[in-house]
């Protein structure tokens, strides 16, 4: 018997602007049972070190993705027809208590993966991919990890904490969860403390591409030398919003010029495209600084392109 997939609420069924407040207007449930992909909020903010606002960004993302449709029209993906994908809510955070928060992610994700399902989270601070990554360790070991953003989030602590937005990739790399000569940080740019805040990674067989080697290029080619280096590993892919320049994405928390562009940010995403990913997120999402919905509508868009790249997704153009 053939499986009916789960498709979003059209919007000449229900006006866009009604119907369930759910990432895309997909059916909703309480656990990943059944499905090959899921859609997971963790509305936090606990872990942010300048502007809050990011517990927000959930439920903001879900909202601007309404427009959403089915198809992608440039890579003639059609996510819905080839997996099983719902909107399964929020983890339930201790909003007063980071460290637990932490536990809680793990525990939530190691779950959720037990059922097969790649998860597709709306952040929520950065502090979160940490304890993600704990848990797909679990399943699937080390991974490769092609993390875009402004900052490198490798600091050993912030204010004597270990727990942070500014964190998670020294906190992952000290667990073991990162394939160290197949983890790409993209984007990275600002002002830093010393070389070390970009160095360190390189140190590590990291490879750093800051945003002055992105300037005024494609970034198909960058992505093509990626795909080639990290081939059949599993792949986990980290996208903070404040990668992009502030003139596309006001609403986060700690922006910085002389960002990347939303054209090379779907490059990178459909770049990823045959590679064996494992899980996503999109983070950093800060509605209070968003006052036109252009930032969450921009991370409902690559949130959408990272379902369109999901292994079993063929692209047809």
């Amino acid at each position: 018997m053939t499986r009916q997939n789960n498709q979003p609420l059209g919007g000449n069924q229900m006006p866009r602007f009604g119907g369930p407040a759910t990432m895309m207007r997909l059916l909703s449930q309480e656990t990943a049972q059944g499905l090959d992909a899921a859609f997971i909020g963790i509305p936090m903010d606990i872990g942010t070190s300048n502007r809050p606002g990011t517990r927000l960004g959930p439920r903001q993302i879900r909202d601007e993705s309404r427009m959403l449709r089915p198809y992608n029209m440039a890579t003639g993906a059609a996510p819905f027809d080839h997996l099983q994908v719902a909107d399964i809510s929020d983890v339930p955070i201790n909003t007063f208590d980071l460290k637990k928060s932490v536990d809680i992610i793990t525990a939530h994700y190691r779950e959720v993966l037990s059922h097969g399902t790649i998860p597709l989270t709306l952040g929520g601070d950065h502090t979160l991919t940490w304890p993600i990554l704990r848990a797909i360790k679990e399943r699937h070991g080390p991974v490769a990890l092609i993390h875009i953003d402004a900052h490198a989030d490798i600091n050993d602590e912030m204010f004597g904490e270990r727990v942070a937005h500014g964190c998670p990739f020294r906190r992952a790399w000290e667990d073991g969860c990162l394939i160290n000569d197949k983890v790409f940080q993209i984007g990275l740019r600002g002002t830093g403390y010393g070389p070390d805040d970009f160095d360190w990674a390189r140190g590590q067989g990291w490879t750093v591409v800051q945003a002055e080697a992105c300037w005024h290029k494609s970034l198909m080619p960058l992505m093509r030398g990626i795909h080639e280096q990290i081939g059949d590993a599993p792949v986990y892919l980290t996208y903070d919003i404040d990668s992009l320049d502030p003139a596309f994405a006001p609403g986060t928390g700690t922006v910085e010029p002389g960002g990347l562009t939303t054209i090379q940010a779907l490059e990178i995403i459909r770049g990823c495209a045959g590679l064996n990913l494992v899980g996503c997120d999109l983070v950093e999402v800060s509605p209070p600084y968003d006052p036109s919905g252009n930032t969450a509508l921009i991370a409902a868009n690559l949130l959408y392109e990272m379902l369109c790249v999901l292994p079993g997704v063929p692209q047809t153009r």
